[in-house]
């Protein structure tokens, strides 16, 4: 159960010795609902200050369960998982107000999100302090549930399951609904942290969890935040009705970079519509905000703010919630060589789209996952890439824009240039800019844009006069064979992607970079890396 713990005794109240920030500060930078506790270890507080801060926090116990039954560990390094929970409720289930939520935030009533885990990233901190892994795990990915029920769901839903079941078992015990609340929501955090474990195949360390309320007033504590966007966004809020389940955050800002207020920021991370890849392009948000606050705390120097340290402190105490294993001071001192911003993110690649009883979902390949998450986080020699898995059944129908296609390195300079790819899509000029771009990242150049004349239900290569070469290779891409086209133009290739293409990742068409300079470098992630450590573009 989550509880409120007090330290056994204080240790002397002499100044703690400087150290560079170790994993708990690249992990409290990595994810806004830990990053007040990114302080610790990264400047010279007390150890007064340090217990001020632990004895206030919300611990968990949920780790206990999903222990028994992790994957052994290979080291001494530790991974964690950092839970961004869309509920609108406080911690003893109470709504939160409407005229805040529905106003100000724009997200929605009570009724709407549920316990749904929108945000799901698990960071590999090396035993010896090297740079930080993040992988987002998508919060549509269809996989089997682990401590909830036993079936495949959307990965997000199962907290809501297990929370569910918990509440039925528990009614009946008198429990109080603060208590029923707290009690339940273990549930749905053991289950969160055995499915992603069992998912990654790797143990799950320590977690933090926080929900709307939490990421908000976290985001106040830091405001204005900084991001930057490749282009304009307009989100206009559409109402909920019978037919309609309605959405958008009201988000309106040009491209380049903007100074957002906390409300704002909620819904830079939350938007999902008029987003070419949908949630896909929200997670690189997601990514994105993360850097930007950690370069906030670093170039504005709130990490040596008392006051806005102690804001920082709050927000901790009441919204956060840790696994009570989780000692913070020692583990802020584990890794001294770590700094500031040595952290990438990456997103983990689906295969493709179906519909599961009305509900698109994004088909994963368990197998490759855990050959990629392996490859990152194993302390030997990285080994060749994985191989891209064989294209599945098509799926279902569906008309969400395809997401961009997996990246991989671009050309090394000096190597022939590639072909111009002209490139269509059913699913909208949107999909085939945002799959342009992909291609250009891998060394081809960009070529003309534009809708599909009819709603293609099968991805096609054609290419003109001396284009045969890297046709092929792109076809490898899209699991499809390259065939001459008549009216494609000499060095040109046409690339028409259906509403329902399934995406072949990780058919590398150039050789991989260092991998001791990028061990993600070669993988088929789902898009482009973020990178911490500054303001980084995205969609």
């Amino acid at each position: 159960m989550a509880e409120r713990t007090q330290r056994p005794r204080p240790r002397p109240r002499g100044r703690a010795p400087r150290r560079g920030p170790g994993p708990l500060t690249v992990a409290g930078r990595t994810l806004a609902c830990t990053v007040s506790i990114a302080v610790l270890g990264a400047s010279g507080f007390t150890w007064y200050e340090y217990r001020s801060l632990d004895d206030g926090m919300i611990k968990s116990a949920a780790l206990g369960e999903a222990k028994k039954n992790a994957p052994p560990h290979l080291d001494k390094s530790v991974n964690l998982l950092l839970i961004g929970l869309d509920s609108r409720k406080d911690m003893d289930g109470n709504d939160l107000p409407k005229q805040f939520v529905e106003e100000e935030l724009h997200a929605g009533s009570s009724e709407i999100g549920g316990y749904n885990t929108n945000a799901l990233i698990v960071l590999h901190i090396p035993a010896d302090g090297g740079k930080v892994t993040a992988l987002s795990v998508p919060r549509d990915d269809y996989v089997q549930t682990v401590g909830a029920d036993g079936r495949m769901h959307k990965i997000k839903e199962a907290y809501g399951i297990a929370k569910e079941a918990a509440e039925l078992k528990l009614a009946g015990k008198g429990l109080s609904k603060a208590d029923l609340e707290r009690q339940s929501r273990e549930a749905g955090r053991s289950a969160t942290i055995q499915t992603v474990q069992s998912l990654l195949d790797v143990p799950i360390d320590h977690f933090a969890e926080v929900n709307l309320i939490g990421f908000y007033d976290i985001a106040k504590a830091v405001e204005p935040i900084k991001v930057c966007l490749n282009h304009p966004v307009d989100d206009p809020i559409t109402a909920r009705t019978a037919t309609h389940e309605g959405g958008g955050t009201g988000l309106k800002l040009p491209a380049g970079i903007s100074s957002l207020n906390a409300a704002q920021a909620l819904s830079f991370v939350r938007q999902r519509h008029h987003l070419t890849n949908g949630d896909l392009d929200r997670t690189h948000r997601q990514q994105a905000f993360i850097s930007s606050v950690e370069y906030r705390l670093k170039q504005q120097g709130v990490l040596n703010d008392l006051g806005q340290m102690q804001k920082l402190f709050g927000v901790v105490k009441k919204d956060v919630v840790i696994d009570n294993e989780w000692n913070i001071l020692d583990f802020a001192q584990q890794a001294p060589n770590l700094t500031g911003g040595n952290v990438e993110f990456n997103t983990l690649p689906i295969t493709g789209f179906k519909n599961v009883g009305g509900q698109e979902v994004n088909t994963v390949n368990p197998d490759l996952i855990r050959k990629i998450v392996r490859q990152l986080f194993s302390t030997r020699e990285p080994g060749p890439a994985p191989a891209a898995p064989a294209p599945s059944e098509p799926a279902a129908e569906s008309t969400a824009p395809p997401p961009a296609a997996p990246t991989t390195p671009a050309a090394t300079p000096g190597t022939a240039a590639r072909a111009v790819v002209d490139v269509n899509a059913a699913a909208g000029a949107g999909a085939a800019a945002a799959e342009s771009r992909a291609l250009t990242e891998l060394g081809y150049q960009a070529g003309r844009i534009g809708d599909t004349a009819a709603r293609a239900r099968t991805t096609t290569v054609t290419y003109g006069t001396g284009a045969k070469a890297d046709a092929q290779q792109l076809a490898t891409r899209y699991g499809v064979t390259a065939a001459p086209g008549t009216g494609v133009a000499p060095g040109h290739v046409l690339l028409t992607l259906a509403a329902t293409r399934t995406p072949a990742p990780g058919a590398a068409t150039t050789p991989p970079a260092d991998p001791a300079a990028d061990p993600a470098a070669g993988l088929p992630m789902q898009g482009p890396a973020v990178k911490a450590g500054g303001i980084p573009c995205v969609d």
